[in-house]
């Protein structure tokens, strides 16, 4: 048997690329009808007919206002389809298809393919009861409430009516014989079961029920085929993808390899600036047969790659729709691993000086109250951060994200001390992306040197808070004074990897400080009473040492 595809296009824009479309189908030996939204100016409408002058096979229907989500664009589907049938009889497929589609496959191979299932006809179509067909939406309520305002020019009402009818309970029941089917909107249908449909003595009760369900080109052809078609494949042969709000993806010149592997015969939606695009697949000679069958290929990663940086973003770079909040927040925020020394400060203020090698970044404390400490004291660090308290506290997490994201250094590391800001040491903690080295007990240190105000009993500053999602190492504050080399040595393997020296830093004195903690009811009290005693015992032992050495 013959097979002679024909196509029913709609058009609404760019119709310089629907022509062009049109007139190679036809002369590819395709009938084509064209339905052209009557918003169209009448201009734009003749310049495509003279542009598809000279090809008898091209045939352009009443023109409908045809807008999204009305029974409008099933009608004008509807009346393309019947002109079709009636002046081509020898059609035996018609495709429904858009002014923004290509041919991504020989034509001879969408002949070939439908000639080895001349009885099946491809639209998705799936049952309401058991797919998910619907991703974000209303789903079975397309069918059971009524929609007489457009979503788009009364979108405020259009919700309001769906929850009146909601509240009321206000529900239609659906015509005898049918079970709602959902699926794309473009399909290829045999032409026994597209005339079946048209035909159906009951169309006009059919017609009366969708005319007020919820975008009804994904829902008329796709229920009414499951009555008349011998055999269905649910699935369109035409490859297009949504993003998550449901808007389609269009296609560039640099996605023709990607449209070329694709397991369909037409591609939307093509922008209408894809020269390439255009060049290639409407040039008979510039796709080579891959013959009749459909062979799955991995062609959705890109598209999930792109689902998931839309939605949750690059990491370290945020835009207004993903913009983290204790809500909803996916991603991890900042760009890249970073190291946190928390407390050390406290105990030797500026360290992070003697901390600087080629390939790191030691940067000073960035987030205190008074103050951001770049490293090496510049007051303006890449990426035009300034060091500014003032300008810092106005997005502290963003402050971070940004000197984060244009930092080029292996290893970049930053101070925390308690009293920073109560933000930021919360957000660290909870960052995957960070790797906190504290010093436990260094609440301590500031209130000992400040001593109580007049008046007044010593207040501690709040304690780091507790790590969630950062990796973390504690050391007590005590251990470190019994041990100051000890520790501070383990202290930099951790954090570099490798044994590394310690800095030739004075350790401070800090003579009364069990007993200051003693009288605060501190519980490292007793651990830092242990390690005074230690002190002054290696103190004494390095002085007895010393006068030996002397005397010798």
């Amino acid at each position: 048997m013959a097979v002679t595809p024909g196509f029913v296009m709609l058009a609404h824009e760019n119709l310089d690329r629907a022509a062009q479309l049109a007139r190679f189908l036809a002369g590819q030996g395709c009938p084509v009808a064209v339905h052209v939204d009557a918003r169209v100016p009448a201009d734009r409408l003749a310049g495509m007919r003279s542009l598809c002058d000279g090809r008898m096979a091209v045939r352009f229907t009443r023109r409908l206002r045809s807008e999204w989500g009305s029974f409008a664009i099933v009608r004008a589907t509807q009346e393309a389809a019947g002109l079709l049938l009636r002046e081509f009889p020898h059609v035996s497929h018609v495709a429904l298809i858009s002014g923004a589609c290509l041919p991504v496959r020989a034509l001879d191979d969408l002949r070939g393919f439908l000639a080895a299932h001349p009885d099946t006809d491809f639209i998705e179509s799936v049952d309401l009861r058991i797919g998910a067909w619907v991703q974000d939406g209303l789903s079975e309520e397309r069918f059971t409430l009524r929609f007489p305002l457009s979503w788009r020019r009364h979108r405020w009402l259009f919700d309001r009516w769906v929850e009146v009818q909601r509240r009321l309970g206000l529900r239609r029941r659906l015509p005898p014989g049918i079970e709602p089917h959902l699926g794309s909107q473009w399909w290829c249908l045999t032409r026994r079961t597209l005339q079946a449909i048209l035909e159906d003595p009951r169309r006009r009760e059919f017609d009366r029920f969708f005319r007020w369900s919820w975008i009804p080109d994904e829902t008329y052809f796709q229920t009414l085929a499951r009555r008349h078609a011998l055999r269905i494949d649910s699935r369109s042969l035409t490859f297009s993808r949504f993003d998550h709000w449901g808007r389609p993806h269009l296609f560039y010149d640099d996605h023709a390899e990607l449209l070329v592997q694709t397991d369909h015969f037409f591609a939307r939606k093509i922008w209408r600036g894809a020269e390439g695009l255009y060049a290639r697949f409407l040039d008979p000679a510039g796709v080579a047969p891959r013959g009749t069958r459909l062979e799955p290929r991995p062609v959705e990663r890109p598209f999930a790659e792109a689902r998931q940086l839309r939605c949750e973003g690059r990491p370290g770079v945020l835009g207004m729709g993903r913009f983290p909040c204790r809500w909803h927040s996916p991603q991890q925020a900042t760009p890249r691993p970073y190291l946190v020394f928390d407390g050390f400060d406290a105990l030797l203020p500026g360290w992070h000086r003697a901390l600087g090698a080629p390939g790191r970044v030691s940067h000073g404390r960035l987030f205190a109250p008074d103050r951001v400490e770049f490293a090496d004291g510049a007051p303006v660090w890449t990426g035009n951060l300034p060091a500014n308290p003032r300008i810092r506290d106005r997005a502290p997490d963003q402050f971070l994200i940004a000197l984060l994201r244009h930092e080029d250094a292996a290893q970049v590391s930053l101070q925390l001390c308690p009293g920073d800001h109560p933000q930021m040491m919360a957000f660290i903690a909870r960052d995957p992306n960070a790797r906190i080295l504290r010093l436990e007990g260094a609440e301590l240190l500031a209130a000992f040197r400040a001593g109580p105000g007049p008046g007044h009993a010593p207040r501690l500053a709040p304690p780091s808070p507790p790590v969630t999602a950062a990796a973390a190492r504690i050391w007590h504050l005590a251990d470190l004074l019994a041990d100051p080399a000890g520790v501070l040595g383990a202290v930099l393997a951790e954090a570099w990897g490798e044994a590394a020296p310690v800095p030739a830093l004075p350790l401070p004195r800090l003579d009364g400080l069990a007993d200051f903690a003693a009288r605060l009811g501190h519980a490292d009290a007793p651990r830092l009473r242990a390690a005074e005693r230690a002190r002054l015992g290696r103190e004494a032992r390095d002085g007895a040492a010393t006068l030996r050495a002397v005397g010798e």
